[in-house]
């Protein structure tokens, strides 16, 4: 069994839906998806007990693959090439040195 880190943001509970809610992060390896996860359940349910059923619906969403989430997979920074870094003092003197540039 593959365990994945889990990680809720904003929760919150939707009177007029009466439903908590939340956007859920499953870190699965290199990418982590985001899943927007609703349960019905009555305002007097404990925290506790909403974050289980909302980590639970994300758990379950993200082992289909259905539904819609937002992907972000980890980058790895460009390599730089080899040329040299940029000097100002440097290009400013070369500029002023250019022929034909002097005022009279």
């Amino acid at each position: 069994m593959q365990t994945r880190q889990i990680q809720m943001n904003d929760v919150i509970y939707n009177a007029a839906e009466q439903c908590f809610e939340a956007l859920v992060t499953v870190h699965d390896g290199d990418r982590s998806r985001k899943y927007a996860c609703a349960i019905n359940a009555p305002m007097t349910m404990s925290f506790d007990q909403a974050a289980k059923g909302l980590t639970k619906q994300a758990e379950r969403r993200h082992m289909s693959r259905g539904g819609m989430y937002s992907e972000i997979r980890a980058q790895k920074p460009a390599q730089r090439s080899g040329r040299p870094r940029f000097d100002p003092k440097a290009w400013l003197r070369h500029v002023a040195n250019l022929p034909g540039l002097r005022a009279a």
